[in-house]
């Protein structure tokens, strides 16, 4: 039976709210168009939405095109400074990967973010060994709980977990038919009893096997 864990980023493998404020600030700065500072805070509250709901909410101040072309000009500013400056990488997470990928477990990455951020992230942390695949909003614009099922069938899994931080994450694992393991250490809650870790390398002693319900 092949077996695959799939992974959320922000609040999951790493913290990047950070760097992508100072990313999309230097952009805003250049950009002209806008007269305002985002705050770590600002992006923490809207990591995990699509790229298009957080150019609602962060530049809504601005007209529907011109609110897209920054958000354009914010993500290959962000894309290029994450993959000079990183982000706050979650405690264990190389060496729990590497001991996953021991277990024979399929490993990938789903997110909603821009197309280019993921890559960012493992150009980085040189971690391109360690993801067996990966997609994202941005290279499809097709929202989390498809491309989680999108994954799960183009790798032929015949068992699926997904494991992220708040309850859009949740959502899309049960859209998409898979499990779920919470990251209780990143950004949000979820409403239903699932498993849980309290740190990233808690994955590499749990048992994983035991989550699994449709096998």
């Amino acid at each position: 039976m092949k077996k695959g864990i799939i992974f959320d980023m922000d609040g999951t493998l790493w913290d990047s709210a950070e760097n992508v404020a100072k990313s999309w600030n230097l952009a805003i700065q250049k950009s002209g168009v806008l007269d305002k500072t985002l705050t770590t805070a600002d992006i923490q509250g809207v990591m995990g939405k699509t790229m298009d709901a957080i150019a609602d909410i962060l530049f809504s101040e601005l007209a529907k095109e011109t609110r897209m072309r920054l958000l354009e000009e914010c993500c290959a500013m962000e894309n290029d400074y994450l993959r000079e400056h990183g982000g706050m990488l979650y405690n264990g997470v190389k060496e729990t990967l590497s001991a996953l990928r021991a277990r024979d477990y399929h490993l990938s990455i789903v997110s909603n973010c821009q197309a280019g951020y993921i890559e960012a992230f493992l150009d980085y942390y040189k971690l391109w060994d360690a993801i067996d695949d990966k997609q994202c909003y941005g290279d499809n614009l097709l929202p989390k709980g498809e491309n989680i099922r999108l994954v799960a069938e183009r790798n032929h899994l015949d068992a699926a977990v997904y494991v992220g931080d708040i309850q859009g994450d949740y959502d899309a694992s049960c859209q998409a038919g898979v499990d779920f393991i919470h990251a209780a250490y990143g950004f949000g809650k979820i409403d239903s009893e699932v498993p849980a870790i309290h740190s990233f390398d808690e994955l590499a002693e749990m048992d994983i096997d035991a989550v699994y319900t449709r096998k």
